[in-house]
């Protein structure tokens, strides 16, 4: 990135959208001065500057959630800043996965609209649970226990969907492959691999 493009507002500052690397889930709306945008950069974390503080701050420092830098870019005016990140934990003060929880207005989408919607939101969901870990719910047993218990749920269900094929189970077969459509999507999440990389790979064989 070419800091010395950036152009700050007469605060010094420049706002920095934070993304989701994986889900693309937007997660908070800090600021940035010249020095964090440079920390930020130097240590592949990200870093801010305070306007209520006034002062720079660490993301993750007291919390532990930190944000790795994936990837930085700014707008076709370079005023403003969009990082990408893997974030270790939720990014709002509150504990939710992103600040941005509150609806204004908005349409729900249909299935014609978007067949293979519900992938999506099912990684978005399951980012949120990475993030805040709530007790007593599977995707966090099954991060708390690891790759190789996800791992060992992809073979299981796999085997489940081919029993189902060999039964000529419709029904059975529905439900075993969309069990493991969740289970690789927690895979997926937990080696930071976006699906979106997957998709764009199933669109080259394809052609």
């Amino acid at each position: 990135m070419n800091i010395e493009a950036i152009k700050f507002d007469a605060q010094g500052l420049v706002p920095a959208i934070v993304q989701d690397a994986g889900s693309k889930e937007v997660l908070t709306l800090a600021y940035m001065n010249k020095e964090s945008l440079e920390k930020s950069v130097e240590t592949g974390e990200t870093w801010f500057y305070s306007r209520s503080r006034q002062e720079l701050w660490h993301k993750g420092a007291t919390s532990g959630n930190t944000q790795k830098i994936v990837s930085m870019s700014y707008d076709c005016d370079a005023d403003s800043i969009l990082v990408r990140v893997n974030p270790d934990g939720p990014a709002c003060h509150t504990g939710a996965y992103s600040c941005f929880n509150e609806t204004i207005t908005g349409v729900q989408s249909t299935p014609s609209a978007d067949r293979f919607e519900i992938l999506s939101t099912l990684e978005t969901v399951i980012a949120e649970r990475e993030a805040e870990m709530p007790e007593g719910a599977y995707t966090t047993y099954l991060f708390e226990k690891g790759v190789d218990k996800i791992l060992k749920k992809v073979g299981e269900e796999a085997s489940e969907v081919i029993i189902a094929a060999k039964n000529r189970d419709p029904e059975e077969l529905k439900w075993e492959v969309a069990d493991l459509f969740y289970h690789v999507l927690v895979l997926l999440r937990e080696q930071k691999l976006p699906l979106d990389e997957v998709i764009a790979v199933l669109n080259k064989r394809h052609k």
